[in-house]
């Protein structure tokens, strides 16, 4: 699943590759904004066939926030 959201990252909004770690933050280490956030999370309902609940949404800080959170709803 790691690679499948580092492909989207890389894909979706322009992350360098190497950037991307399952401890890298979003915001801080990757420059995600809250426009690129809620375009990575339409990105993720389209491409896993989930919904992403508002209030989850704020519990995703790292890659591997989002990694473990799409493996537990697939």
């Amino acid at each position: 699943m790691f690679e499948k959201v580092k492909a989207l990252l890389i894909e979706e909004l322009s992350i360098k590759a190497e950037d991307i770690t399952p401890s890298a933050e979003l915001s801080s280490d990757l420059g995600i904004n809250s426009l690129d956030l809620a375009d990575l999370i339409l990105q993720c309902e389209e491409r896993f066939g989930i919904v992403i609940d508002d209030e989850d949404v704020h519990t995703l800080i790292t890659v591997g926030d989002i990694v473990e959170y799409l493996e537990k709803q697939i």
